[in-house]
């Protein structure tokens, strides 16, 4: 459990350290992006208390999502059709979902 906290802190201090500043076109994508890769770690936190976990799966879910979600918002912006709203829905209802399912398992610890 310490190695996802250790990632997290890096990360905030890269970011802190090394400021990137994206293009306002692509925060669609970005924020698309970010919310499929928090339903990746909020299912992987699940799969870890139900001791169900694999690295392989968790691994390509974390990318493959973060890439599908994408692709599905830039199909849609080219189509003239915001799938961004139908994507962000989707991710975050799986998010509350996965927080939904932890949150019971610590309640009956």
């Amino acid at each position: 459990m310490m190695l996802p906290i250790i990632g997290v802190l890096i990360g905030i201090a890269i970011g802190l350290l090394f400021p990137v500043s994206m293009p306002v076109e692509y925060g669609k994508f970005m924020a698309v992006a970010l919310l499929a890769s928090l339903d990746s770690v909020f299912g992987g936190l699940r799969s870890a208390l139900e001791e169900k976990f694999d690295n392989a799966v968790f691994i390509s879910g974390f990318f493959v999502n973060a890439l599908l979600a994408v692709v599905l918002v830039f199909v849609g912006d080219r189509l003239g059709i915001d799938l961004y709203y139908v994507a962000s829905l989707a991710f975050g209802l799986r998010i509350f979902q996965n927080l939904a399912i932890i949150r019971r398992f610590f309640l009956k610890k």
